[in-house]
């Protein structure tokens, strides 16, 4: 997943979209990991059904937060549900970081592309 350098041209438009797709396929997957992960967590750990798991996981790992009618009440629990917080905290932004990168890579060369042109004249 090499991004061309900026004195290279820009790449068109059918490969870039090619190149979101895979990134976007990377972060679908590493979001669908992650909920995979909070989901035997919390069902295994903090005993609850494979539905709740699946809306803690979510809830938590989209940011909103863990649900308040499905506390933790072993150490164990409590543990696996910070732990996972935190991690669901750092992938939230990785994700975001990775699906967006090519985009504004592709702004950036672009606004470059345009900023060569124009110093040459």
């Amino acid at each position: 997943m090499k991004l061309e350098h900026r004195t290279q041209k820009l790449v068109p438009f059918s490969h870039f979209l090619i190149r979101v797709g895979r990134y976007g396929f990377f972060c679908g997957l590493l979001i669908f990991v992650s909920l995979a992960i909070g989901m035997v967590g919390y069902h295994a750990v903090g005993h609850i059904s494979w539905l709740d798991s699946f809306y803690m996981s979510s809830m938590i790992l989209t940011g909103m937060g863990p649900v308040a009618e499905m506390p933790m009440h072993t150490t164990a629990a409590k543990l696996f549900s910070s732990f996972y917080a935190l991690y669901s905290g750092v992938v939230f932004l990785s994700t975001t970081a990775v699906f967006f990168a090519p985009i504004i890579h592709r702004v950036l060369h672009i606004l470059q592309l345009e900023d060569d042109k124009n110093a040459g004249d």
